[in-house]
């Protein structure tokens, strides 16, 4: 499909105000309100100007000039970007899901913590109306979408299609690539460092000089990728990481462990499962693991709703995209831990009661707990010192007397007023 365009490539410049009114009605039509319109900006020039935390769904922006413009916290849902000139826009936060950008400029744009769910950022060609041909093509080769030092830092593109995207040395960190398309993609030198890459298509991306440390590349497809002088230290891909499920009875161990646990050390006996890959467990949903050491392990998408791991000894493990939903993790040590986009709703990580009169609050020093899911936990007395907390979710969490001393917080929800 091609975008139709303006004869000889003509904009028409609005004001602030012009920008208000077309918002406002765009507005009453949602709200099914008399005198509502749909937005359209398709070959418009709102360069620098503002539409913070405005409701343009569905809104056409076909072409147009978003230079420097502020978008943070719009909602562009399903909007029509194709071809967008959005060079150095500010479009943090925004909700951009199923938003149509191909072949559009997101060159030095700020897509921090975005939400580009099933975004479409493919090359596109521009077309004019033509009385002969119905549409005539414009330009004869296809324009690539352009993201080139673009900072995409948290952002949720699951799914989204960005394949042929150039987006050399742009910002990925942290981001949520599962699903993607990024086929033929030039992300020369970009920063995946963290960046969940689980399922994407990464056929015949150039990712020479890119950074893909501590990034998940789990059932991605790689062929023909190019990976020359590309840092992937601590990646996880589908090949084991330390002792695999395979050379060691993992099952019979965990099995053995909660008996132990369960029987007050009269059965089972204890396990340790330090530096352990227990991906292939799949769920750990409700068992007793108290005091379990494994440090350096990796848990990363189990399914431990419920699991119990008081005074566990985490420190350094992989818990990325598990399910811990009520967890109890009192007094656990998961010092350096990654929980980034982990589900802790309603977990438990308070102190740990180890004597009459002594308390072992949970140490998350230093974890990384980005995009994570906090709402209703109980945090009391938890150290989060120097932890990273960026996008994470507090709603309603107990923290009383929490520590964020040197806690990296931006993006991050609940914590108004705690020190």
């Amino acid at each position: 499909m091609t975008a139709p365009v303006a004869t000889g490539h003509e904009y028409r410049r609005l004001t602030q105000y012009d920008v208000d009114v077309i918002c406002a009605k765009h507005d009453r039509l949602w709200a099914a309100r008399l005198g509502g319109a749909r937005a359209v900006f398709a070959f418009c020039d709102l360069s620098g100007l503002s539409v913070t935390g405005r409701n343009l769904c569905d809104a056409d922006f076909t072409g147009a000039l978003l230079v420097g413009c502020d978008l943070r916290k719009a909602k562009l849902d399903n909007a029509n970007l194709y071809g967008a000139d959005l060079q150095g826009a500010d479009l943090s936060d925004a909700s951009m899901r199923r938003a149509d950008l191909r072949g559009s400029s997101l060159r030095g744009a700020n897509l921090t913590g975005a939400d580009l769910f099933e975004a479409d950022l493919r090359e596109g060609a521009i077309a004019a109306a033509d009385r002969k041909e119905g549409y005539k093509i414009l330009e004869q080769t296809h324009r690539e979408a352009y993201a080139t030092g673009a900072i995409l830092a948290g952002a949720n593109l699951e799914r989204s299609r960005l394949s042929g995207i150039v987006a050399n040395k742009a910002d990925f960190s942290d981001a949520i690539l599962k699903d993607a398309k990024l086929v033929r993609a030039n992300l020369k030198q970009a920063n995946f460092n963290g960046a969940n890459l689980a399922g994407a298509d990464l056929s015949g991306a150039n990712l020479s000089g890119a950074d893909l440390r501590n990034s998940v590349l789990v059932g991605a497809k790689t062929q023909a990728w190019n990976v020359s002088d590309t840092n992937m230290d601590g990646a996880l891909t589908d090949k084991p990481s330390g002792t695999s499920i395979s050379d060691l009875p993992y099952e019979q161990m965990i099995a053995d462990h909660a008996r132990w646990c369960e029987t007050g050390g009269s059965e089972g006996k204890p396990s340790a499962f330090d530096k352990a890959d227990l991906r292939n467990l799949k769920t750990i949903r409700g068992f007793n693991l108290t005091a379990l050491s494994a440090k350096g392990a990796v848990f990363y998408g189990l399914d431990m709703e419920g699991v119990q791991l008081q005074g566990a000894q985490l420190e350094g493990a992989d818990l990325r995209a598990c399910n811990l939903r009520h967890a109890d993790l009192r007094g656990a040590r998961l010092r350096g831990a990654k929980l980034s986009g982990s589900d802790l709703r309603d977990a438990q990580l308070g102190p740990l009661l180890i004597g009459p009169d002594r308390l072992l609050p949970s140490d998350l020093t230093g974890s990384l707990l980005t995009n994570a899911d906090l709402a209703r936990a109980d945090l009391r007395q938890a150290c989060f010192s120097g932890a990273d907390l960026s996008r994470a979710n507090f709603t309603n969490a107990n923290l009383k007397d929490v520590d964020l001393t040197g806690a990296l917080r931006a993006g991050s929800r609940g914590l108004n007023g705690v020190l």
